[in-house]
């Protein structure tokens, strides 16, 4: 069964265009991009810094948004 969300809880969800996030990811997540669309700005700069964690972590976040993963806090939409 579902656990039913709170209302801080959907407050904090952001609602990201699936398309827009994997376009991003495929030109420019080996400089964060993607990280910053998605609003985990720590991470975007963890990634900008190590370009894209040498390549590796591009590719992984390129996998995980293609496959619409469930990311905390993120909420794929496609309008």
């Amino acid at each position: 069964m579902a656990k039913k969300k709170t209302k801080e809880e959907k407050r904090n969800v952001r609602e990201v265009n699936w398309l827009i996030a994997l376009l991003m990811s495929i030109f420019f997540g080996w400089i964060g991009v993607d990280r910053f669309i998605m609003g985990k700005v720590g991470t975007g700069i963890l990634k900008l810094i190590t370009l894209g964690g040498f390549g590796i972590w591009w590719l992984i976040d390129l996998i995980l948004i293609a496959t619409k993963y469930k990311f905390k806090n993120v909420e794929w939409v496609e309008n």
